[in-house]
């Protein structure tokens, strides 16, 4: 039988500006969104206050200035590198790891039944809390499913301290109680709302449920967190991440864009983005849609796309930007104010084995050898280091993200390393 740890990073954003502020502990911190919108991270005291997930910042400024909220933009500079660190550790402790999100990895235990589990996962926090500062939770069982609710039960019961064995059954269907059933893992809120409808308020009625009644509704996805409840693994561990299907970039403005240059420089820059991801992930893309959003509070019709079919698949940051703009300059719309804009690439394949087209007018092979040196000097320097033109060269772009309270890039920039005096 499997046996799963779910860690999961407490509060992680929260936690990462506490590692080098810890003047911070103990206080209300929060995290917004990009532009600074609305809080994506909350620390317990924030929650406390009654601060919501999602909730815009204007909203909060009179709590935030009664209680004396720290703020902060996000940082993800500094989130990505503290995750890897997170990561590193955790590598530690089993030899298959499947890496879920920036703050939570699914480990293989299975090895270690002749361990004390609660005991090891007890270990595994005590080491990741003294190597990184970050603070976590583990949930252990012998299914994923059942991992995360150990988890969820590990961060709220101050009994557990943050650790949770749930690989016997003997105690799951106490634990399967006290989870209401809009909080197991998979489960949305259509289908919670179905299940509430016909009775079903918690994870242990929800294991215990129909299995008709559930397949009919939630088909073989349905069955299959029926059995994960049960204690029959559906889920394995993935350590390989399937490849993914599409990529896209997209960002909403501070304020609306009327300008067909600026729209341009901001569809340039996602393109970039977009191609760098491509490139890293050692794939090309076959389709290309640029979109823009207007304010949908205020136009009948809020949104407008093309798609490109490209005649060769490609990573080439030059060539999709001129797809880009091309596609940009069908759908703009002179007069009209523009709220949000993005790209989305897909179709996406092996950069290796693309068939070449006979009227191709681009030298791949020279196209690909300036994208390795680009991506390299990026990757040294600093992102942006080295850009196109048409992404702008303006320090005022309007366009921009916005993070007027992030903190400083304390392990990736040498100029702004941690001070000690």
């Amino acid at each position: 039988m499997p046996v799963f740890a779910l860690v999961d990073c407490n509060n992680f954003y929260v936690s990462c500006e506490r590692v080098f502020n810890p003047g911070l502990t103990g206080k209300p911190v929060i995290v917004l969104s990009n532009n600074d919108g609305c809080a994506v991270a909350r620390s317990n005291e924030a929650k406390a206050l009654g601060i919501r997930m999602g909730q815009p910042a204007f909203q909060l400024k009179k709590l935030m200035a009664k209680h004396q909220v720290a703020v902060y933009s996000s940082n993800y500079a500094l989130y990505g590198d503290m995750s890897q660190r997170v990561m590193r550790t955790l590598m530690q402790f089993t030899p298959r790891m499947e890496i879920y999100s920036i703050d939570e990895a699914f480990l293989d235990l299975t090895a270690f039944n002749r361990v004390d589990l609660a005991e090891y996962g007890r270990k595994i926090k005590q080491t990741v809390e003294q190597w990184t500062g970050i603070p976590i939770s583990v949930g252990i069982a012998g299914t994923k499913t059942l991992a995360k609710i150990a988890n969820r039960l590990a961060k709220k019961s101050t009994k557990a301290d943050g650790v949770l064995d749930l690989s016997a059954a003997k105690y799951q269907a106490q634990a399967l109680a006290a989870v209401a059933v809009g909080d197991v893992w998979g489960i949305g809120a259509k289908s919670a709302a179905f299940l509430l409808a016909n009775g079903i308020g918690n994870a242990l009625q929800l294991r215990d449920a129909d299995r008709v009644l559930i397949g009919k509704k939630m088909g073989i996805t349905g069955l299959k967190l029926l059995d994960e409840l049960n204690g029959v693994s559906r889920y394995p561990l993935e350590q390989s991440p399937p490849r993914k299907r599409s990529l896209g970039v997209s960002r909403t403005f501070r304020r609306e864009i009327f300008s067909l240059a600026e729209l341009s420089e901001a569809v340039s820059a996602y393109i970039s983005a977009g191609a760098e991801k491509l490139r890293a992930e050692k794939a090309v893309a076959g389709v290309l849609m640029v979109y823009l959003m207007t304010n949908r509070f205020k136009d009948y019709s809020p949104y407008h796309s093309t798609t490109i079919n490209l005649p060769v698949p490609s990573n080439y940051t030059a060539e999709l930007i001129a797809y880009a703009k091309k596609g940009l300059r069908e759908i703009y719309r002179q007069g009209q104010g523009y709220k949000k804009a993005g790209i989305l690439l897909s179709d996406l394949r092996p950069e290796t084995g693309v068939q070449a087209a006979f009227f191709d007018e681009i030298d791949r092979d020279k196209a690909g050898g300036l994208m390795r040196v680009l991506d390299l000097i990026n990757g040294t320097m600093g992102s942006g280091t080295i850009r196109y033109g048409a992404v702008g060269l303006s320090r005022d772009q309007s366009w921009k993200t916005v993070f007027n309270l992030r903190s400083r890039a304390y392990t990736t920039k040498w100029g702004e390393l941690p001070e000690v005096e």
